[in-house]
């Protein structure tokens, strides 16, 4: 790969939704280590936005029909809802490709501990899309505990909320609990994973878990989350899809100083709105949402580290040239799914 002779490797994405069109499609077109091959989508609205947009791809209808050609494939992307993820894995790996499926990984950790066995048996790289953990917040509030700069970290407030009374208009609106639906199991899959990756594995967990939507019997709309990590750390996590007034994504209180970061990350609104990675301004946040550091009278913005959604489509090219790991080991999202599983049983 290091050399740019190697072969772009034959890829397909299947769903052509939010996650299909909006994070996987741009970053493999603008990845010279990817050839788009195949998109797959019954809808024949998506179906004719991604012959425009990807005219070099095959569009087909059917999961069926691309495993038909899957000797002209090497990976394959899952951009579809949670509870089509196990057995549309299980299929690609059974067809010897690789695959990345999007988060929520699989609707169980049991589900999950046999799509990593299948692969392995296999051998076949399987990972799984948490992009949340290339945020420009996420990645300057890495930095900033790496250096110290808050001290001993002593809580994490994490959240992820907006105002959207008339819901998702996804599949997130309609998919049951046990198939993998609810903000918790959505929106948590980024938060919890984002609390391990910076404070280790979780010792102790709380949770709350309410349906505030139309339909009574469906899958949570909002939820808490109260982590405590064996590093001692105490992560506090919110999900909201309902959220009049939002809080800050990011407040942590260390023995030094505190930060706190309002906003969320702009990568999926620039990729949404047709800005190419390749784009200077791709991931760059502005001055005016920089979060601040310090304490009360006396805290200063930090500059923001670039966002990086390609970093992950960059690692996993390694990964499959067997150059390093993959980007994101499902290990862990199983982790997180037991951390959810844990709670909903609570709940």
């Amino acid at each position: 790969m290091g050399n740019g002779t190697a072969a772009p490797i034959r890829t397909a994405v299947v769903g052509f939704g939010i996650s299909g069109k909006v994070f996987h499609a741009p970053l493999l077109a603008a990845d010279p280590r990817y050839s788009l091959d195949v998109i797959v989508t019954a809808d024949p609205a998506r179906a004719a936005d991604a012959a425009r947009l990807y005219p070099q791809a095959r569009i087909l209808p059917t999961p069926e029909s691309l495993f038909a050609q899957a000797r002209e494939l090497d990976l394959v992307i899952l951009g579809t809802p949670p509870h089509t993820h196990f057995d549309l894995a299980a299929a690609a790996i059974a067809h010897g490709l690789h695959v990345v499926v999007d988060k929520p990984f699989v609707p169980t950790s049991a589900q999950g501990a046999e799509l990593i066995a299948l692969a392995s048996d296999g051998g076949v790289q399987l990972t799984v899309f948490q992009n949340r953990r290339w945020d420009a917040d996420f990645l300057t509030l890495q930095k900033l505990l790496r250096s110290g700069a808050v001290g001993e970290v002593r809580t994490f407030e994490s959240r992820f909320e907006w105002w959207r009374p008339e819901g998702f208009g996804n599949w997130r609106d309609s998919v049951s609990l046990a198939q993998g639906g609810g903000i918790l199991h959505d929106l948590g899959a980024h938060l919890i994973d984002q609390a391990i990756q910076l404070f280790g594995p979780v010792e102790k967990s709380y949770g709350e878990t309410a349906n505030r939507g139309s339909d009574p019997g469906a899958a949570d709309t909002e939820a808490f989350v109260s982590l405590l990590h064996g590093s001692g750390v105490r992560t506090r996590l919110w999900m909201n899809g309902m959220a009049a007034q939002v809080g800050p994504r990011f407040h942590v209180l260390g023995s030094e100083a505190g930060y706190t970061k309002w906003g969320l990350d702009g990568q999926e609104p620039a990729l949404a709105a047709g800005m190419l990675p390749s784009d200077p301004a791709y991931g760059i946040d502005p001055q005016e949402s920089w979060g601040l550091l310090g304490v009360d009278g006396a805290a200063s913005p930090v500059p923001a580290e670039r966002g990086a959604y390609p970093e992950f489509y960059v690692q996993l090219a390694a990964a499959l040239r067997g150059e390093g790991p993959v980007p994101v080991d499902p290990s862990e999202p199983l982790e997180v799914l037991k951390v959810i599983e844990g709670i909903h049983a609570l709940a």
